[in-house]
């Protein structure tokens, strides 16, 4: 399987929390990632950033963050400009989808941890 450089936006050193599992098993499968959230610390050995620096090397954006905290992060991610953008349940927003489309950006509603469980990551 390929690495897709991806950025987990929610990261956090919370083992209860999905951002935490995706960013592990994603580096289990042979994934890179960037962890970037608003909480400190390391989730499979790499560091949390602040969403400050852009990658412009990034296959996907995996989101763990609510529609309700998203917009103060819209320009950071289509910044980012992913070939995707995995909207995990919960993090679902019509109004990033539609701007992300525009940019060429795709959007998928789906599980990153069932995804890479099912080999369709």
């Amino acid at each position: 399987m390929a690495d897709k450089k991806t950025l987990v936006l929610g990261a956090t050193p919370d083992t209860s929390r999905y951002a935490y599992l995706a960013s592990n098993r994603l580096v289990s499968k042979g994934h890179t990632i960037v962890n970037v959230g608003i909480k400190t610390g390391e989730v499979a050995g790499v560091p949390i950033e602040k969403p400050e620096t852009i990658h412009g090397d990034i296959d996907t954006i995996t989101l763990y963050v609510g529609p309700q905290n998203q917009q103060s992060l819209y320009n950071y991610i289509l910044d980012t400009h992913p070939k995707r953008i995995i909207f995990n349940p919960g993090t679902e927003n019509s109004e990033l989808r539609r701007m992300a489309n525009e940019k060429g950006i795709e959007t998928e509603n789906a599980c990153t941890l069932v995804l890479l469980s099912i080999g369709q990551y």
